[in-house]
């Protein structure tokens, strides 16, 4: 019992330093949970004529993408994760990180990972994640078990 104790510890400790990089976005993602202010259309005189519309993200979400590639949080076989828990809606997305626990914290990497770099090749991921308020659970039940670890 003692040595699973410990064992759960390590893993919390293990995970802190990132998850710690991170939590610093909560509040602005507290801000933009349900809403689509995250990215624009640019539109600059004439373009819609003469060229393809981009999108142009906001700023705070560009530095979170990035702070997040820096951390050891991204796993790039995060569809495992959504097959093996068979998850296939946001809803249940949403369960599973409610449900979550330092025993799945690889599932809540996968579901960040899925936003970030789902993100990477269609723009519109970053967003998703942001509106349906993803990340921001994420993060939240990240924070809700590493200070649950460090009071032991």
């Amino acid at each position: 019992m003692e040595k699973d104790e410990n064992y759960m510890q390590e893993i919390a400790d293990g995970y802190r330093p990132d998850v710690e990089c991170l939590i610093k976005y909560i509040p602005w993602l507290e801000a933009k949970a349900g809403t689509d202010t995250v990215s624009s259309i640019y539109s600059g005189e004439g373009i819609a004529k003469h060229s393809i519309t981009f999108p142009v993200y906001d700023s705070t979400l560009m530095s979170l993408v990035q702070d997040a590639r820096r951390t050891q949080l991204l796993d790039r076989n995060y569809a495992y994760v959504y097959t093996r828990n068979r998850i296939r809606t946001v809803k249940e997305e949403q369960a599973y990180i409610e449900k979550a626990t330092i025993r799945q914290m690889d599932g809540l990497r996968g579901i960040l990972s899925k936003y970030i770099l789902g993100g990477m090749t269609k723009g519109t991921v970053w967003t998703e994640g942001v509106t349906n308020g993803s990340i921001l659970r994420v993060l939240l039940k990240m924070q809700e078990i590493l200070d649950y670890w460090k009071r032991r």
